[in-house]
């Protein structure tokens, strides 16, 4: 992975700060800036949603710098910007799930949270960008295909409405205090790093762990449910390329998929094929607030900010499965 570079900077002489770079998403990011010679690469994480072992191989590296810490303290996010060009902020909670079981968290950890990396943007005299972790949710019940950035609908989930709510702020930060933001719309990453433990662990790694534990694994509904999968050396490739884009990918936000989608039945039977496994799935109640199907434009993404995904769906189960069992 990350053989072929997404910029022509010259990092050596760049200072980024990944907040949640213990999580999956963001340490491939951490190992994506590493590989190419950033000068420092501070970390920002409490590790209540990510892992420390994700990290483990960065520990030695004099670019690397871990600041334990939390979103939902002001002070904290201010500290983790001093001196910093770029910011990628995925920290966040993440699952439809747990903000159903736990509204008041995911709101105070994606929007409270979100708002101080927002003030402490608005106050830096160094960072040049930040890049985030925006949701496909925040389409909810928009049943229009594929998904358009400006056509959304209303949000599913208290999850989807965290979500929203960031893409908001932003706006509004920008138009007032012209700070330089970019939301990216994630669709359904997968990829190696991302645990299968856990109560709100996503299907993926799910799948996989009960193929090699050789136990059935459960799909909610009737699995016809689609999605736009998307590997995520692609994710990381649109975080890069959001970095440097130019002003008129300013404060706007991208959908970050593949453009294609496949079902969650199909999903499986690749997975099963891949681990030579005549395993059947456990079929059980839809989930609640779920989006039936997903399908990304990505049109924008591809003349704005130069991403072109590098990965399908079925290259990169190939090599997320590898790196499970290894």
């Amino acid at each position: 992975m990350y053989s072929n570079p997404y910029h022509s900077q010259d990092l050596s002489q760049l200072r980024f700060l990944v907040t949640g770079g213990g999580g999956f998403i963001g340490s491939n990011i951490v190992e994506y800036l590493l590989k190419y010679g950033a000068q420092k690469v501070r970390v920002l994480d409490n590790f209540s949603n990510g892992y420390r072992e994700n990290l483990t191989e960065f520990m030695d590296n004099p670019s690397f710098e871990l600041l334990e810490g939390d979103i939902r303290d002001l002070e904290t996010c201010k500290t983790a910007m001093e001196n910093i060009d770029y910011v990628s902020h995925q920290a966040a909670l993440g699952s439809v799930p747990r903000s159903i079981n736990d509204p008041a968290t995911t709101n105070a950890v994606n929007i409270s949270g979100f708002l101080n990396m927002m003030i402490a943007l608005k106050d830096s005299t160094t960072v040049k960008r930040m890049v985030y972790a925006a949701s496909s949710s925040t389409y909810g019940d928009s049943k229009s295909l594929p998904k358009i950035e400006d056509t959304i609908g209303r949000p599913l989930s208290p999850y989807a409405v965290t979500k929203y709510v960031n893409e908001l702020y932003a706006d509004v930060f920008g138009k007032t205090y012209d700070t330089d933001v970019i939301g990216l719309r994630y669709f359904n990453v997968f990829g190696p790093k991302q645990s299968p433990n856990g109560a709100y662990a996503a299907v993926i790694p799910l799948f996989m762990q009960a193929l090699k534990d050789n136990k059935p694994s459960k799909i909610n509904g009737d699995g016809e449910q689609t999605r736009d999968f998307t590997f995520v050396d692609n994710a990381v490739q649109a975080n890069i390329r959001g970095f440097f884009a130019s002003e008129d990918a300013k404060n706007q936000v991208f959908n970050v998929a593949c453009g294609e989608r496949i079902s969650v039945n199909y999903l499986w039977d690749s997975l099963q094929k891949a681990a030579n496994s005549e395993l059947k799935a456990v079929y059980g109640p839809p989930r609640q607030g779920d989006v039936r199907d997903s399908l990304a434009d990505i049109s924008k993404a591809q003349k704005l900010l130069g991403y072109k995904p590098q990965y399908t769906v079925r290259e990169g189960l190939k090599i997320t499965w590898d790196c499970f069992n290894s």
